[in-house]
Formats: C-alpha cells, sequence, structure tokens
C-alpha cells in the first residue's frame, strides 16, 4: 500500500480512529481501498462529515429519487442548485423566480436553543442568497415535549431559547418571519425539531451555482473569520444523543445576523457584477464541504492552503479549519482578472475577502497547512452522486402498528361533555394561539406581507411583479404519520396544499424537510419508506413537485438524562413547506368572519367516510389521553377538485373567509374562525345532525368553513355542483356570541381569552 509520504498526518490512522468519527470499519476499508493508502486524520474527517447522512444522504437517496423531482413550474431540478427554483412570470421584460427551501437544525437546537435556532435560520437564508436570490419571508415549524409533568420546564427552556433565537436573527438579518406551525408531543422532549424555511425571489438568468469552474480561477472565502464552533456538527447531527446536552456544546455553531446582513448585499453585488464564476454556503461540514461540492460538480479540483484562512483562534490545527462550521462565509470562486473588481465591492460592504486558493485541472483537492500537505483526495469520491456510499436499507412494518390499527375507537368512555372537550382542546398547546411566539417576530419588514403566522398561510406581494402574491406555509401533523406512515405522508402534502389553496393560491411546489430516527433500524426505515411513498402519490396528484430539501435522521436520545427519562424516537415528522403562487394579490382572503349576516358554508370533498377522524387526534390525546387508531382517511382526488373549488371560489370573490379543518376538528375551526374574526364576530351553528366526538372533533380531511353573502350562496352551489364537492349549510356570522347547538354557548371575548392565554400561562 502506497504510505503518501508526501502528506504529512497529525495522528496515526486505524479502524478505530475512524469509528471514533462516525464511520463504519467497512467504510474505512473502502477509503483505504479507493485511496490505495491509509488516509491522513484530517482526510479520514474529511470524510467523516461528507460521509455522513448529514451530507450524503447515503441511507435516503434512493427513496428521495422516487419523489417527482421535475416539472410544473421548475427551473431546475430537486439537488442540482442550492435551492429549489419555480417560475413566477414576467414583468417589463424580466422574468421572475421564487428560491425556497427548508432545512433542520434539530441537534443544535436541543444542545443549545438560542445559537442552535439562530443558525439554523442563518444558514437556510444563505442557501437562498448563495443563488443570487434576495430573501423575502423566513417561515418554521417547530415540536417540542409536552408543557405539563416532569418534562415541563426542559421544554420551556427550550421554547423560549429556540424562538428567542429565531427572532432574534431574522429580526436583525430583516427578513420577516411570517408563518410555520408548533406542535407539543411527549416524543420531542429530548430531541425536539427545530425546521426553517426561507423564500427568495431572483431574476431567471442571472443565479449563481455552486461550481469550480475555470482552471486557473482564485477562490476565495468571504465573510467571518474561523473559530472551532460547529466542528463535527454534520456528523453530530447524524447520529443519537448519547451524552448530555451540555458536553455537546463545542459542536453549535454561533451565529452573526448583522455579519450574514453584509454578507447578504456583498454576495448579490458580486454575482450581479459578474465576476463570479462559482459560489456556495459554507454550512455543513464547512471548508471541505464546499470546496470537494464544488470541485465535483465541475469536474475540476482545488489547491487550498489553510495559512491564509482568516482564523479567530491561535493554534488550530489543518483538521479544525476544514471541518469548522463557524458561520456567515461563502466560498467563491472569481474569474481570474477580476479580483480587484470583487474585493472593491466587498470592502465597500465591510466584508473580508480573502484567497485561499485556486482552481486546478485535475480533479483533486489539495490541502496544505503550515508549509505541509494535508490533503490529497480525489473530490468525486467525497460526494453524493459520487464515490460517497448509498444504503438500500432494510425495512419491516413496526411492531406497534397492527395494535394501533385495530385499537377500538368505539370502546372509549363517552363521559366527558361535549363543552368540557370544547375547552381542553382549544386551551391545548398544540391548538391554542401562538401568538406569544409569532409576536416575538418581525413580520412586517419589507413592506410585503399581506397575511402572517395566524393565516391558514401566510401571503408575501411581489413588487417585482405588480398584482402578484405568492403564498407559503409549512405543514406536518406527525401523529398522523406515526400512525399510519402512507396516509400521514399523503396528509402532509395535501393539508399544507389546502392552506396555501384557502388564501386563493394555486398550490405549485414543495420543498421538505424528513426528521425521522435511526434509519439503521428496520421499523424506523419502514416508515421513512412510506411516508415517502404517501407524500410523492400526493405530489403527483396535485401537480406540486419537490423541490429539494433536507433528511435528519437519528432524532432519538439513547440514555436517560438527568431528570430520569428513559431515551425516545420522535414521530416520523416529514414537515412540508409549500408555496403558491396568486395572481390578484386583491383577490386574498384571510380565515376570518368578515361580516354580520354572512352564511357559514361547509365544503367537503369526501361523500363517504371511512373513519371518524378521531385517530391521532387532539380530543384523543386532550380528553383520553391517547395517540392510537388509524390516521383519517384521505381521498387524494376528492382532495384536488376540494382545493380546486376554493379557488375558483375565491378568485371569483364569492367566498369573504376560508378555514380548513385540522386540529381539534369543526368545532375547533369554527372557534378559530371567530377568534380571528374582525371586531367581535361570531357565529350561530346549527349542524342538524346527532352529535358526537367525531362529528364535533373528528379531524376528518378534505373540509373546508367558507363565510359569504347570502347574495353569493348560489354562485357558490353551482361550484361546488362543478366540482362534485358537499355542500351544507351550518349557520350564519353574528355579533359577539359563538354558540354550536348541543356543544358550546359563550362569547367572542371568552373564546379569545381562553385561546390567547393558555400558552403564555404554561410557559410562565
Amino acid at each position: 500500500m502506497n504510505t503518501a509520504s508526501h502528506l504529512y498526518s497529525e495522528i496515526a490512522v486505524t479502524v478505530q480512529t475512524a469509528q471514533e468519527l462516525g464511520l463504519h470499519a467497512h467504510e474505512f476499508d473502502a477509503i483505504c481501498k479507493r485511496l490505495g493508502r491509509t488516509p491522513t486524520y484530517t482526510e479520514l474527517g474529511i470524510y467523516s462529515v461528507m460521509w455522513s447522512e448529514h451530507c450524503s444522504y447515503k441511507n435516503s437517496i434512493l427513496e428521495l429519487k422516487k419523489l417527482p423531482r421535475s416539472g410544473g413550474r421548475m427551473l431546475v431540478e430537486a439537488g442540482e442548485e442550492n435551492a429549489g427554483l419555480i417560475d413566477i412570470g414576467s414583468h417589463g421584460g424580466k422574468h421572475w423566480a421564487l428560491a425556497f427551501k427548508i432545512e433542520s437544525h434539530n441537534h443544535p437546537s436541543a444542545i443549545e436553543p438560542v445559537q442552535g435556532a439562530a443558525t439554523g435560520v442563518g444558514g437556510i437564508l444563505r442557501d437562498i442568497f448563495t443563488m443570487g436570490a434576495r430573501p423575502v419571508a423566513a417561515l418554521n415549524s417547530l415540536r417540542f415535549g409536552n408543557l405539563d409533568g416532569d418534562s415541563a420546564a426542559r421544554t420551556r427552556f427550550l421554547v423560549k431559547g429556540v424562538v428567542h433565537g429565531i427572532s432574534h436573527y431574522g429580526n436583525a438579518f430583516g427578513v420577516p418571519t411570517v408563518g410555520g406551525e408548533v406542535y407539543f408531543d411527549e416524543c420531542y422532549t429530548d430531541n425536539p425539531l427545530v425546521n426553517a424555511m426561507a423564500v427568495g425571489i431572483v431574476e431567471v438568468g442571472k443565479t449563481a451555482s455552486a461550481v469550480a469552474d475555470g482552471i486557473g480561477n482564485p477562490v476565495f472565502i468571504l465573510g467571518s473569520r474561523t473559530g472551532r464552533d460547529g466542528i463535527h456538527g454534520a456528523s453530530m447531527a447524524s447520529k443519537e444523543f448519547e451524552q448530555s446536552p451540555e458536553s455537546m456544546r463545542p459542536t453549535v455553531q454561533v451565529g452573526d445576523p448583522f455579519a450574514e446582513k453584509m454578507l447578504l448585499e456583498a454576495s448579490l453585488e458580486l454575482i450581479a457584477s459578474g465576476v463570479v464564476s462559482g459560489m456556495q454556503d459554507m454550512g455543513a461540514a464547512g471548508i471541505c464541504c464546499s470546496t470537494s461540492e464544488m470541485s465535483a460538480k465541475s469536474g475540476t479540483g482545488m489547491n487550498v492552503n489553510l495559512d491564509l484562512v482568516p482564523l479567530r483562534e491561535e493554534g488550530m490545527s489543518a483538521y479544525e479549519i476544514m471541518l469548522s462550521e463557524s458561520q456567515e462565509r461563502m466560498l467563491v470562486v472569481v474569474h481570474k482578472g477580476r479580483e480587484a473588481e470583487a474585493k472593491r465591492i466587498c470592502d465597500k460592504w465591510d466584508v473580508p475577502m480573502t484567497q485561499i486558493g485556486e482552481v486546478t485541472g485535475d480533479a483533486t483537492l489539495r490541502v496544505f497547512r503550515n508549509g505541509q500537505q494535508v490533503v490529497e483526495l480525489p473530490g468525486e469520491s467525497l460526494v453524493l452522486g459520487g464515490g460517497a456510499p448509498v444504503y438500500e436499507r432494510e425495512w419491516r412494518e413496526a411492531s406497534y402498528f397492527q395494535e394501533t390499527q385495530n385499537f377500538d375507537l368505539n370502546l372509549l368512555p363517552n363521559d366527558t361533555p361535549h363543552h368540557e372537550a370544547f375547552w381542553k382542546i382549544l386551551a391545548s398547546p398544540t391548538v391554542a394561539s401562538k401568538r406569544w411566539i409569532y409576536e416575538q417576530y418581525d413580520a412586517e419588514v419589507g413592506t410585503n406581507t399581506v397575511l402572517r403566522a395566524n393565516a391558514d398561510a401566510a401571503v408575501i406581494r411581489l413588487k417585482e411583479l405588480p398584482g402578484k402574491a405568492v403564498a407559503m406555509t409549512t405543514d406536518c401533523n406527525s401523529r398522523y404519520v406515526y400512525l399510519n406512515p402512507y396516509i400521514g405522508g399523503l396528509i402532509a402534502v395535501a393539508e399544507a396544499a389546502r392552506n396555501v389553496a384557502c388564501t386563493g393560491a394555486e398550490p405549485v411546489a414543495i420543498t421538505n424537510c424528513l426528521n425521522f430516527g435511526n434509519p439503521y433500524n428496520p421499523e424506523i426505515f419502514w416508515q421513512f419508506r412510506e411516508a415517502l411513498r404517501g407524500m410523492g402519490d400526493a405530489c403527483r396528484a396535485l401537480e406540486t413537485p419537490v423541490t429539494g430539501g433536507n433528511v435528519s435522521f437519528h432524532n432519538e436520545s439513547k440514555a436517560a438524562t438527568k431528570a430520569g427519562r428513559s431515551g425516545r424516537t420522535i414521530f416520523p415528522t416529514p414537515t412540508i413547506g409549500m408555496v403558491g403562487v396568486i395572481e390578484d394579490v386583491s383577490t386574498v382572503v384571510g380565515n376570518g368572519f368578515k361580516q354580520a349576516g354572512d352564511a357559514i358554508m361547509l365544503l367537503e370533498g369526501q361523500e363517504h367516510l371511512k373513519n371518524s377522524g378521531l385517530g391521532g387526534s387532539e380530543y384523543l390525546k386532550q380528553v383520553h389521553g391517547l395517540i392510537t387508531g388509524d390516521a383519517p382517511h384521505l381521498d387524494i382526488e376528492a382532495e384536488k377538485r376540494l382545493q380546486a373549488c376554493i379557488i375558483a371560489a375565491i378568485r371569483g370573490r364569492v367566498v369573504r373567509s376560508a378555514h380548513d379543518t385540522a386540529e381539534g376538528g369543526l368545532a375547533i375551526a369554527l372557534a378559530e374562525k371567530a377568534i380571528n374574526s374582525h371586531g367581535t364576530l361570531g357565529a350561530a351553528i346549527d349542524l342538524k345532525r346527532d352529535l358526537s366526538a367525531g362529528v364535533l372533533f373528528g379531524e376528518v380531511q378534505s373540509r373546508i368553513v367558507v363565510s359569504l353573502s347570502e347574495e353569493q350562496v348560489p354562485a357558490l352551489e353551482a361550484l361546488a355542483t362543478h366540482h362534485r364537492i358537499g355542500l351544507s349549510r351550518m349557520g350564519t356570522v353574528v355579533a359577539e356570541t359563538f354558540a354550536i347547538a348541543g356543544c358550546i354557548e359563550t362569547t367572542v371575548p371568552e373564546l379569545r381569552k381562553v385561546y390567547e392565554m393558555a400558552l403564555p400561562k404554561l410557559l410562565a
């Protein structure tokens, strides 16, 4: 075996070293065989992060390829760029695209919630503007443990820290945080989920790619200095927690939103000037990721001198510099001869710019430190689609599945009065108002926000395309995915599209953040496989292709914590980020009642229900303390007709408000419409049927509650008939009071008080 005597290695490398860095023994053997020698310690560190699931998708890529990854308005196929790109139209001779993506920062947020969440926001914003798109909105999807019992103190700590981190970074950076979702379930106690989404706008043809084209072109590092924070962040995100979170804080990055704002402006001006050959954010795996991925994509190589990298700390080794995930940094390849122009732009924005290498023609990554060569690797051997391993994982149906499927909901005691169940659900943390959270986010910066967090979906007007707007949301009911992974994946996409449609937007594409447990557990991989099958079927039916996203495995804890909790795995949570296009922003509707005397009607896509919708419902958890049964049935073709119907009704100005039924069912959806109404508009409701828990609180899919003037009722009836959608009258919008005959009678102020104060009380 070639000893590669020209390479300097700080530490002797063995298979045990590789295993300590997260590689398997057979992967270490494959590396040695590929190189024809034993790698240096720095080289092994590079392989350990580049071959981690977080960077290589080695366990998931075969399933991801089954999703619809092109078509519709998509301008690039999923995975081709840092973020998805969809066509949103032309104006004044300019053609515009929307760039968007969602990613996870779960493990860092469990360890250090403020910086973990903040750098999650920073990272997803860089993915957008490194393409040349200006960020116009941010969203998030958050999951925490219960806010009562033994875990309440830790959950409060995590909620407050995560919310502070998101608001601190987004507000300081200057992007409106306009939407999101928050769920609370015990399974997230040790491992919260923090998924961050960003949306940006860019002129078609003026984007930048993560490539290293042009032999001899200089390679620069832009932005902040490199420190020891975030080393092994990527590989840390690819394994379970085995120790207390406090001991893992050095793996968490530290963010500076003000530095990122300057980096944004410098990056966009550099791209617009034409000096940039290629650009990539240095996020997960830092310099080693950006240098190897950009080189491999172009079939070129790089020589990199780490002695030139600006450092925050003295004595950093090559291993530490290459793997550091210090934030607010870009790797930029500049066209040779235009270095001075690039430097002037960076100086204007006070962004440091330092040449650290050059592009070579031999497809090899060479790295030097202290005058010695420490890395010589084929760039292709490190990356997804190249030499990174791809595995077909074993799977088998989860052992709990048949038990939950066969649970007889009819055997539950029926001794809780409907009004008592109503108040319990309305005040539950998952259902109750998230105002305490979203009011900490600046949703108005940029002056483009039309609808924000308390709407079914957020809406942003596009000044580049006068009159047009985009709607966006994040969605996933993970209890459904746990109980029936296929149906749960189907519902996650359908509900996201339905929420966008309830504003009047045409759903056009999704991004996804796939949060699951250990993929080496066959039952977990069955959940993953089935959920993606459901997502794929929904995306094909609704014509909303997948633009890209993120896989986050190993969301579980092995050891008991100091509080004595045993280890646990999260519910499978494939979070969907959905975007939709609105042709005329003046037609947008919200979810609250608008005028007394309006008719309240229910649009129903499914005529023949296969279950009551109580399986996995908020009613079942709050009233009976159970998460069991089957997920609600979903007929995806009926769902598609329902969405077409509501979009036509909104664009035709037939309805004044629209709100889909979700957690808590029909009774809670009606209450939310009153709570979100103008003034104190309520409802007088008579469902004209025998009331049961299933009728009131069942989370039946493909239903939308609308309000409209009496004069427009015939027009809605005609639309429902045309689209073969069920339509029924439920009641009338009234002032002050809220009543569902046989269930609840109260006032709108009392509804708001309970709904708005529930979460602040629990977090106090």
